[in-house]
């Protein structure tokens, strides 16, 4: 039976998304894993979406908190406000107290990626504050360390990302991320993955 990785995440203006897409990459080259893409539930209105210039949600599939339960591991992606998770993600952890209950997660690993508007908006921050949250379920943090390498020591271009997990920057929005970027993704995801194949070949 295939190894399930979820990529859940939020993405207001697609960000977190093109992040999201190339961990999946990197999770699905490992063989034996299966990897699937989940947005969670927009909490904002369309008429204030709309004021904000939020280009229309992908169709990737809504993701119900009892869903997380069929998956084997995860990496989780958000946005940042202030130094933490947005709130829509955290209105969707808020929704899994049955699965807190029963412990259905607690056991499971869990990654965590992020966008940051400037380079000290919360990329270490956001992942720090998340961890209570993967805690209180029980689950495996999974930090990448500096398993990326050389690309860990970037200094002359702008990089987001760290030990933490992937990240990027989005400026004020118009920056998309780089390809060093999108390469820690595609790693964080391949690293994962292997670790929770790992895991439940173990278990």
């Amino acid at each position: 039976m295939a190894t399930k990785v979820y990529i859940v995440y939020y993405s207001m203006y697609g960000h977190v998304e093109k992040l999201a897409e190339e961990i999946k990459k990197g999770a699905s080259s490992v063989e034996g894993v299966e990897a699937k893409l989940w947005q969670v539930p927009e909490t904002l209105p369309d008429e204030v979406l709309g004021k904000m210039s939020a280009p229309p949600k992908s169709d990737v599939p809504i993701i119900s908190p009892n869903e997380l339960a069929e998956a084997d591991g995860f990496v989780f992606g958000f946005p940042t406000r202030f130094g933490m998770m947005a709130a829509q993600f955290k209105a969707f952890l808020d929704a899994t107290g049955s699965l807190w209950k029963a412990q259905q997660l607690a056991g499971k690993p869990a990654g965590i990626f992020y966008s940051t508007g400037s380079q000290g908006g919360g990329q270490e921050t956001t992942a720090l504050t998340a961890i209570t949250q993967l805690v209180h379920h029980g689950m495996i943090f999974v930090p990448i360390g500096y398993t990326f390498g050389a690309g860990m020591f970037e200094m002359e271009k702008v990089k987001g990302g760290s030990p933490y997990g992937a990240g990027t920057f989005a400026g004020d929005g118009s920056r998309q991320p780089s390809e060093l970027e999108l390469e820690q993704a595609f790693h964080q995801g391949k690293y994962i993955a292997t670790i929770t194949k790992k895991l439940k070949g173990a278990a």
